[in-house]
Order: C-alpha cells, then sequence, then structure tokens
C-alpha cells in the first residue's frame, strides 16, 4: 500500500470557539502531558510519561491558557518502522478533530514506515480512515497478585536475573517477536526494570522484563516461544509480588496463558485493538510478544 503524505497545517487550528496551538512534545511539558493522560483515565504516572518523551517525538495541543487538548507520538525503531502511541484527546473533543490534526503530523513526520498503534475504542474509527487495519486485540490482564500453584517445570529450563552477556540474546528475541530493532527503546526499559531469562542448554529462550507503572508494576516485554516459558516467567514475577497491583497487556491468543493470568488475579480488565499500517512485521511464528512494554510502545 503506498501512503501519500498528509499535508502539514499551521501550528495553529480553530476548536469549538477558540484558538489551540500545536507545539512538540518535550520534557517541559510533562505536567500537561500527565493532565491530559488524567483526564482520560490513563493510569500513567509523570515517570511514565517521562520514559515516553524521552524515547519519541510527538505534538501536543494547547489551548489558550495553556491546558492540554491532544497529543500523538512516534516511536521510530530503525529506518522503516515505528510505533505510534500517546493519542490522547480530551473527552469534551473528541469529536473536534484535534486528534486527528496531530495524528496527520506524525504519520508526516514518520513518512516511508510501516506503522503500527493501539486503538482504543474512542479512537478507533480516526485510525480505520488513516488506513489502518486491525489484527487482533490486545488483552490488558490486572489485578493484585494472589498465590498461585507455580507452573510444571519445564524440562531443562531454567529461569534467572539477566546477565549482561545476555543482552543481545535478548535484543535478537525481540527484533523476532516485535519486527524491528527497537534498541534505545530495551536500553531505556533495561535501566529501570527488573530482567529475566529462561535458559535451556546455554541458549536464551525467552526473557521479561518489570518495572514500576501506573497503579503498580508492568511486566513487559515478555518474549518467549511457548506457553510454558511464558508462564515462567510470568510466574518468577508474579510468586514475588503477592498482593501487590500487577499488569500484563498481551495479544497472543492462548486460553492456557489467560487463565494461567487469570488464576494468578490478572483478569481481563479491558482490550483494544492491534492496528498496523503497512507490512505485517509482528512475529506469527517462533518467538511471540507474550507481553507488551507498554500499550504506546508495543
Amino acid at each position: 500500500m503506498t501512503r501519500k503524505a498528509p499535508s502539514v497545517e499551521s501550528d495553529w487550528m480553530q476548536v469549538d470557539i477558540y484558538k489551540a496551538h500545536i507545539e512538540e512534545i518535550s520534557p517541559a511539558i510533562l505536567t500537561r502531558m500527565h493532565e491530559l493522560t488524567m483526564s482520560v483515565f490513563w493510569p500513567h504516572r509523570p515517570p511514565d510519561i517521562a520514559l515516553c518523551i524521552g524515547l519519541g517525538k510527538g505534538y501536543v495541543a494547547l489551548d489558550q491558557i495553556g491546558r492540554p487538548l491532544s497529543s500523538a507520538m512516534g516511536f521510530p525503531s530503525g529506518e522503516d518502522f515505528a510505533m505510534l502511541g500517546m493519542m490522547v484527546t480530551t473527552p469534551r473533543l473528541q469529536a473536534q478533530g484535534t486528534g486527528g490534526r496531530l495524528l496527520r503530523r506524525v504519520i508526516n513526520d514518520l513518512q516511508g514506515r510501516d506503522l503500527r498503534l493501539s486503538a482504543t475504542r474512542e479512537g478507533y474509527r480516526l485510525y480505520e480512515a488513516a488506513g489502518f487495519v486491525p489484527m487482533g486485540l490486545v488483552y490488558q490482564h490486572q489485578g493484585v497478585a494472589r498465590a498461585i500453584r507455580p507452573p510444571e517445570p519445564v524440562t531443562g529450563l531454567t529461569v534467572r536475573a539477566m546477565r549482561p552477556g545476555d543482552l543481545p540474546a535478548i535484543r535478537a528475541l525481540d527484533q523476532h517477536a516485535y519486527g524491528a530493532a527497537r534498541t534505545a527503546i530495551l536500553d531505556a526499559l533495561n535501566g529501570v526494570s527488573e530482567v529475566i531469562v529462561a535458559e535451556r542448554g546455554g541458549a536464551i529462550e525467552g526473557f521479561a522484563m518489570m518495572r514500576a507503572f501506573g497503579k503498580g508494576r508492568v511486566i513487559g516485554p515478555l518474549i518467549a516461544e511457548q506457553d510454558e516459558v511464558a508462564m515462567q516467567l510470568a510466574a518468577h514475577f508474579i510468586l514475588a509480588n503477592e498482593g501487590a497491583f500487577l499488569r500484563l497487556d498481551t495479544i497472543v491468543e492462548s486460553e492456557r496463558f489467560e487463565a494461567f493470568l487469570s488464576a494468578a488475579g490478572l483478569g481481563v480488565y479491558d482490550t483494544v485493538t492491534d492496528m498496523r499500517f503497512g507490512r505485517l512485521r509482528r512475529a506469527q511464528s517462533g518467538p511471540m510478544t507474550y507481553g507488551l512494554a507498554m500499550q504506546s510502545l508495543g
């Protein structure tokens, strides 16, 4: 599919009865971005938003007294792929076109790349109109972790803390599952996460990260080739955090994995739609994404 670059309009736009100003997202606007996410009841803390600001580029629309109205960001990986995220529009303006205006700007900046995003129900029609097609659902599992029976051991598999020498294998697994080399994103996540790997016969078969996020902690990314390995990795964090609020967003359609998470107190809270523009990049076999880093980062 060939995409025609949208025209880039001026930095001002008419919204309802007043004008809004568009400016680039920067660390200086962190507080306003947090206000915007709270207006749509996203759980993001300022550090969660700061992580995104440091990894991507995007725009925010502000009214004439500086209140945030809408935002959109792109997170490039390599020369030909990007994830879109942090796309938020305050509820009272979701029919006024501010989100579409910012989306066009971000798409223009990323022209020539394959794109992917997680679409909320409110934003689905906007992304569909822009040419994105659905791939499946993202299942948002969350809740207070409770005591579970550990999954049956996998023969020859050891789950252990990451060592510095594991990084090349982690990057390769993630690149296969994600569909692009997101080195800068992985390095940033590694710096704020507890990281474990699943090793068998001296080879790294999967990995998982867990970090503070939102109401508690998020498990992700979690990359594995089989349910059994994914469950071993997730169980390591769940068993160590009984009574804590955990979250794991998965795109894998596995009744077994879903039942395991639900039994551990992490039932399905919500779903969003995984959408793409361009080539299908996400792995359909081999190591796959059992846990997203976050919906905005994939």
